[in-house]
């Protein structure tokens, strides 16, 4: 099996279903329409839903973007498109599976996860144990949790217009894609403050901003020997940070790591933080690690068929690159 394991040699070989945080209602002004999409993106798909209902795109919701050279399946929310309308439409590289009237629109984040089930070609006896150790291993103290590479486009250029938003050099012409720009920036300082972190990820330190992993409420961390076992047993997880206005600040050794990342991306502080105009940017924090959940491995004619949950924001190809180093991506 030359040049190592392989995924993507088809769409299908990655495909990704979206688990919703809530149901649609069954009334409102807004129709819930639940697609399945190949070889497109999700704003490709959200036009041409918005062209037929006569609506800007801005107006047509999703909760997250999901991959193009791939099968996925999400919601989307479109004003005023008749749900019986909506399950007759015929467009290319899209079925509709549902359609359901909602009052309102559905906004970036509101998923609980994503389920994927994904066939890797080309995997050794050695690549397959390696494999299995990893991910025996992510369920047990957890995956680092950078952001994916798409999230930054090509050569990274996502956060370099982002920062150029934010320096004021450039014009937030359309908010949703401002947005996007902006996170893609956000997402850097994180995965750069994930990269230099000299803990493992199942600890947590003194000044850390902690996350409880059910509610999702966050504290920062006091008592270290009082919060250790907390983290070991996968109840808290320390956090890195979504710079903005509103985001919650760590203390110490902590506080200063983070802000000399930010200082040299030349990220201006909380109070210093001007946004372009129209644009919020509150801020957040994001756990430096999750579990995958409820995955399988089986091994068939054609490689490894992977399964696995991962919470909203989450990647697959994240968990794939650490399961398979060197794994290549094919064309699809």
């Amino acid at each position: 099996m030359s040049g190592g394991p392989l995924f993507r040699a088809e769409p299908e070989d990655f495909r990704v279903d979206e688990i919703a945080l809530y149901p649609p209602s069954g009334s409102g002004g807004h129709t819930f329409v639940r697609i399945e999409k190949r070889l497109l993106t999700s704003d490709g798909v959200a036009r041409q839903l918005a062209a037929i209902a006569g609506v800007p795109a801005r107006d047509v919701g999703y909760a997250g973007r999901k991959d193009r050279v791939a099968l996925t399946t999400q919601w989307m929310s479109v004003p005023g498109l008749d749900p019986e309308k909506a399950l007759g439409l015929k467009l290319e590289g899209v079925r509709i599976l549902e359609a359901v009237a909602h009052p309102h629109k559905l906004r970036t984040g509101q998923l609980r996860g994503n389920r994927f089930t994904i066939r890797v070609r080309s995997v050794d006896d050695a690549a397959e144990a390696e494999a299995r150790e990893v991910l025996e291993r992510a369920v047990a103290v957890g995956m680092a949790n950078p952001f994916g590479a798409q999230r930054f486009g090509h050569k990274g250029r996502n956060a370099d217009q982002g920062r150029q938003l934010l320096e004021g050099k450039r014009a937030p012409r359309d908010r949703r894609k401002a947005r996007f720009l902006l996170s893609a920036l956000q997402s850097e300082v994180f995965n750069r403050v994930l990269s230099e972190r000299p803990l493992p990820l199942e600890a947590v330190e003194v000044g850390d901003v902690a996350q409880v992993v059910e509610s999702g409420g966050l504290f920062i961390v006091e008592d270290v020997e009082a919060e250790a076992e907390r983290a070991r047993n996968f109840e808290i997880s320390a956090t890195g940070p979504i710079f903005g206005k509103k985001m919650v600040e760590p203390a110490g050794a902590v506080a200063v790591r983070e802000a000399e990342v930010m200082t040299a991306m030349g990220i201006p502080s909380a109070q210093d933080l001007v946004p372009p105009r129209g644009i919020r940017l509150p801020g957040g924090r994001r756990p430096l690690r999750v579990r995958p959940q409820d995955p399988s491995m089986i091994r068939d004619d054609d490689g490894l068929l992977l399964e696995f949950g991962l919470p909203s924001g989450s990647y697959a190809t994240v968990l794939l690159a650490q399961l398979f180093p060197g794994l290549r991506e094919g064309k699809g």
